[in-house]
């Protein structure tokens, strides 16, 4: 379980709910480590020598300006994109550049922003896909697992429905189970709720906030501040491919830094010539 509890996200909500005390994780051991990582585009450099850790059981928030590097990120760390210079870990193992096998990659899940189902197989069949064919899992064991998983979610109804049935939250809901699935030992997560409406937003991110409870150890990329506020454990801003800061959760209403003062500035809206 986590160090601290986490608040739930009222829907419908605009304000950052207020952030509950949080243990140092510097004591644990690292699960996951990106050590001087580098990642070239052409002359561009979109993540220049980036250092961060993330222990067992937490999570950390990746927050910035679109263009900062954030996704790209997490696409080195799973093995999506090859990295240029320095190295991934995982609980010690070295599992970046030419050597990384498929195993590695199953040991690592990722949620995209786009859902990316299969709309020809029903939405078990999308959950038990992976196990089945990369963990040689049974089809029985991994339909009692897949079935599990989305009753978890809310969707046990939804088992044999086709995916073009399925609303924007609960498809993304279905991509969750599929990386659940794979039982990884660190789950990516990249802006899950770019493509939802408001209510579509707040049962996805309630889904996450409750694996965050339970122990899972997460990399999240997000632009919903009172989200990050919520399920942060550490928050890191990045800008221009850097991380320009660290901190807990305190980051939202303590910020160090000009540049971050100036981001979270961004998500301040106020009307002029109204005395309230």
């Amino acid at each position: 379980m986590s160090d601290r509890t986490r608040a739930s996200i009222p829907a419908n909500s605009t304000s950052a709910p207020t952030a509950q005390s949080s243990a140092p994780h510097s004591g644990r051991q690292p699960v996951l480590e990106l050590r001087n990582v580098t990642k070239r585009f052409g002359p561009l450099t979109v993540l220049d020598g980036i250092d961060l850790s993330v222990a067992q059981g937490e999570v950390v928030v990746l927050v910035g300006p679109s263009g900062c590097g954030k996704s790209t990120l997490l696409r080195c760390t799973v093995g999506l994109e090859q990295i240029d210079g320095g190295e991934v870990l995982l609980d010690g193992e070295v599992v970046s550049g030419q050597e990384r096998t498929q195993q590695d990659r199953s040991r690592m899940g990722m949620v995209f922003q786009s859902y990316d189902l299969f709309p020809n197989m029903s939405v078990i069949d999308n959950v038990t896909l992976a196990p089945t064919i990369v963990r040689g899992l049974s089809q029985k064991n991994a339909r009692e697992k897949a079935k599990a998983l989305l009753a978890r979610v809310g969707l046990a109804d939804r088992a044999d429905a086709r995916p073009s049935t399925l609303s924007g939250g609960q498809q993304q809901r279905v991509a969750i189970c599929r990386a659940l699935a794979m039982e990884p030992e660190v789950l990516l997560l990249d802006e899950v709720t770019a493509a939802l409406d408001p209510e579509m937003v707040h049962e996805v991110l309630q889904v996450v906030l409750e694996l965050a409870d339970d122990g899972l150890t997460m990399l999240i990329v997000t632009h919903e501040m009172s989200f990050a506020q919520a399920i942060a454990d550490r928050v890191v801003m990045l800008d221009a491919g850097h991380i320009v800061e660290e901190g807990g959760p305190e980051f939202f209403t303590n910020p160090k830094t000009e540049r971050s003062k100036a981001f979270l500035r961004t998500f301040e809206f106020h009307r002029s010539g109204r005395d309230s």
